[in-house]
């Protein structure tokens, strides 16, 4: 076989979101694949391999793009991999019931020179609906190849498996606009000089829709003559057109798109709304969404990632495997070989790099994310997060975000640590700034609610008061957030997939590389976080920040003994709440208290992983402003509650 790394030709798959790119990248590569971010950018991207007749295939799974004219930092991404990779084929996903919203972005990459094969995905959607497309006619229209496909079944994947290793470069179709608007793009085509990855006609285009990326590379490549040349028309036909350029070439474009589609798609009578449709209108009806949500949170995070995951499979692993047969084969060897006092204590020690670090990674962490991971990517195959995104994404308007951040916040439940890396796939840096915030402040990990959950579960009454009161601090805070930072307001759009049941090998795939990937990169945090602990403890540092922390948790109504939960809390947030366990049993707190320790503790500064990724995402000022105004915000809360809760008497 060719070796990967030398003679491995590209392939880049291009689309809306929610068209199925994934699942052909899935279906081409199978499970071994690699995500990062792209160079200089905090988008990931997907790459993986195969091999067809015998030629090695690099497949890049880019970020979901609507036009060849960036908006997001995802589209220019995809873009940006379009002009640099250059690919030997870009098979562009369209859903075959959008066919004619979708075909303007392939007229687009036809137009730009690019070696394009046309996946229709989605056609048994289509069917049920009462269309029927025929295909060698869309082809034929087109002048590039043309697959139909439903790659959740694999249907189609030996014809577009075969499309690919038979591709042969041929002049695309040229496609013709009003005769005005094509004697400007002759006007700039002929007075571009340098070579570019895209066509000079659609170089022409974007530089006549002011793209910023495209003016600067060519002020790179063309001469400083040819370059002022090209300013001063393009400035020249943009002043001309300032009303209606864009919204013309649109306008074009889509006449195009009747054009090629004519007696391409043909319309039956429409089948009876189904049982899924159905289905899927009430899952983004706030009067039917908002308890179906409800039934997702409690079977889903509640009963199964904390009961199930953070109870069952942490027990096992932690109780049973590590206490009982990893561990003390390891503590004995330790006090074998380990003489040096300071040597055992950072290995096997109360906060060993085993016993904490690696122990609480593997034993703790792994099993609670991996339940949340299952539970994710079953939601995700479904289909149900777009319409949970459109169903909030009017709230989420109102504190400076769109419906997209329903990812991140979503995934918070699980790992707040994982989330904030997911912040990456929010548009602006404002929303990253504001979804980063609110995941540190009120949203609880899975390790930290199964245990709070389990603590309040017998007060109804205090559990009411802890959700009414954080849902009601996100909110606040996120409504201050968005009236304060500055920017503008977000811009959503997302494509609704059909509802379907989920495939069980994409779901495990899914799980399986999220796991990996999270416990490749949570690890030497954990491992970080016990050295930390050890030192402290080793240097008497850690009794000095209990004792500096005291008075603050006495002016919040709560006994001294509850400052070492919330010390404990920020390096291990499950350790913290169960720490007031003991308290509570042993009669220290009382109902009052307890509520306040755990709304405190729940807004309490995140746990030492979740800070080090917002130290690497948000950089050194932003963590270390969010840092501290989680840490004011949730004893001033705290304070704030004792109080109410004193003067009303509502738990007493």
């Amino acid at each position: 076989m060719p070796d990967t790394q030398t003679s491995a030709l590209k392939v880049v798959l291009v689309g809306n979101p929610n068209v199925g790119k994934s699942v052909v990248f899935n279906a081409l590569t199978g499970a071994y694949t690699t995500v990062s971010n792209y160079p200089g950018t905090s988008v990931e991207v997907s790459r993986g391999h195969c091999s067809l007749v015998g030629q090695s295939y690099e497949i890049l799974d880019t970020p979901g793009m609507y036009s060849m004219m960036p908006i997001t930092e995802e589209e220019r991404v995809a873009r940006k991999i379009l002009l640099t990779e250059d690919p030997h084929v870009v098979i562009h996903v369209i859903d075959a019931r959008n066919l004619e919203r979708m075909l303007p972005m392939t007229l687009q990459l036809i137009e730009a020179d690019l070696p394009v094969i046309l996946v229709v995905n989605i056609l048994d959607e289509a069917e049920r609906l009462g269309m029927q497309i025929d295909l060698n006619l869309l082809q034929q229209n087109l002048g590039i190849p043309v697959v139909g496909a439903v790659m959740k079944r694999k249907m189609g994947l030996d014809a577009l498996r075969q499309t690919i290793s038979e591709y042969a470069v041929v002049a695309n179709k040229p496609f013709i606009y009003a005769q005005d608007l094509e004697q400007d793009i002759c006007q700039i085509a002929n007075l571009i000089g340098g070579r570019y990855r895209l066509s000079r006609r659609a170089t022409s285009l974007l530089l006549m829709q002011k793209d910023d990326d495209i003016q600067d590379l060519i002020s790179v490549e063309e001469t400083e003559s040819s370059f002022q040349l090209l300013t001063e028309a393009t400035r020249e036909i943009s002043f001309r057109r300032r009303a209606d350029l864009n919204l013309q070439i649109s306008l074009e474009r889509r006449k195009v798109c009747k054009q090629v589609l004519q007696g391409v798609v043909t319309q039956s009578q429409e089948e009876t709304e189904s049982f899924s449709e159905k289905l899927s209108s009430w899952m983004m009806n706030p009067l039917t969404g908002a308890p179906i949500l409800l039934l997702v949170v409690y079977l889903g995070l509640y009963k199964f990632v904390g009961g199930f995951g953070a109870g069952t499979l942490v027990d096992f692993l932690e109780g049973n495997v590590f206490e009982n047969y990893v561990n003390p084969p390891i503590v004995h060897l330790a006090e074998k070989y380990l003489t040096a006092h300071w040597l055992f204590e950072l290995v096997v020690g109360e906060y060993g790099v085993w016993t904490l670090g690696i122990r609480y990674a593997v034993a703790l962490v792994l099993p609670i994310v991996g339940t949340f991971f299952l539970v994710f990517s079953l939601l995700e195959d479904t289909g149900y997060f777009p319409r949970l995104a459109l169903l909030v994404d009017r709230l989420f308007k109102k504190i400076g975000l769109s419906g997209r951040a329903v990812i991140p916040i979503v995934l918070g439940f699980g790992c707040d640590t994982m989330a904030t890396l997911v912040t990456r796939t929010l548009e602006t840096k404002r929303e990253r700034i504001i979804a980063t915030m609110l995941l540190a402040l009120a949203i609880p990990c899975s390790a930290q609610l199964g245990v709070i959950l389990g603590l309040l579960s017998a007060e109804p009454h205090a559990l009411l008061v802890w959700t009414v009161f954080l849902t009601f601090l996100f909110l606040f805070i996120g409504f201050l957030a968005a009236k304060i930072l500055p920017g503008e307001s977000p811009v959503f759009y997302m494509e609704i997939p059909p509802l379907r049941l989920p495939q069980l090998r994409n779901v495990m795939v899914k799980t399986l590389t999220r796991m990996q990937s999270y416990f490749v990169e949570i690890l030497p945090l954990f491992l970080f976080a016990s050295v930390v602990l050890w030192a402290g403890k080793m240097t008497g540092t850690l009794d000095n920040v209990i004792h500096l922390f005291s008075p603050i948790v006495r002016a919040i109504g709560l006994p001294v003994e509850v400052t070492t939960a919330f010390v404990f809390g920020f390096f291990r947030r499950d350790f913290g709440a169960a720490g007031l366990y003991d308290l509570q049993s042993s009669g220290l707190l009382s109902v009052t208290q307890l509520t306040v320790a755990a709304v405190t503790l729940t807004l309490f500064v995140p746990c030492v992983a979740q800070f080090l990724v917002m130290l690497k995402e948000r950089g050194v000022k932003v963590a270390m402003m969010i840092f501290i105004f989680v840490t004011i915000m949730a004893f001033s809360s705290g304070w704030f509650l004792n109080k109410f809760l004193l003067m009303t008497g509502l738990l007493a």
